[in-house]
């Protein structure tokens, strides 16, 4: 009888698992043509005043909403490591300026360095334009574990994965995807072990 209990145990936990794999990897597809007040891009490392090729692959999701007309508003995240000469979200404006964003279009928060801080701040900044509903960009893999945050935090989200993600190897793909689904599966026991 115990062996079948574990049996059944292990086979919930395996069948749960996969499941959410499968929600990571396919998270936000057709969510391309989805509608907000703003968009939130989150910031990935800048190089010497450039968006790294992460940063600039999500800047130019957030772009292409914008000039499309899926959002009013750019909100740029990003703060600066120990020895960076500027933060992510003052590089991520610089950028998005280039490319045809008008500068009173983008709000920006330089002080986070995790992907909560990013939404906090973000929430914060955004309040001032009475932004309510957002649109998170960022690689596919992080938006689950992403829009689960700025939902806990009372914001109305849905997520949309750049279509120019750097990601685009299996090599490059499958380390990203393990890292998130770690970070899920990871928070989930958390709450069982709490509860």
């Amino acid at each position: 009888m115990i062996k079948r209990i574990i049996q059944v145990l292990v086979s919930m936990t395996l069948l749960y698992a996969l499941y959410t794999g499968y929600s990571i990897w396919t998270f936000g597809e057709g969510n391309q043509d989805a509608s907000a007040d703003a968009a939130v891009v989150f910031g990935a490392a800048q190089w010497n005043g450039k968006p790294s090729p992460i940063f600039e692959g999500r800047l130019k999701q957030g772009i292409e909403l914008y000039k499309e007309g899926h959002v009013k508003y750019l909100v740029l995240t990003g703060g600066k490591s120990k020895d960076a000469a500027s933060s992510e979200a003052v590089v991520g404006k610089q950028y998005a300026i280039e490319n045809g964003v008008d500068e009173e279009d983008i709000l920006y928060e330089n002080r986070s360095l995790v992907t909560e801080e990013n939404l906090m701040n973000a929430k914060d900044v955004s309040e001032k334009k009475e932004i309510d509903t957002f649109l998170l960009v960022s690689d596919q893999f992080h938006l689950k574990r992403a829009v689960a945050m700025a939902e806990n935090q009372g914001m109305s989200v849905k997520g949309v994965p750049t279509q120019y993600s750097a990601y685009k190897s299996f090599e490059t793909k499958v380390p990203f995807f393990f890292k998130e689904w770690g970070y899920w599966m990871g928070r989930h026991v958390t709450k069982l072990l709490i509860l």
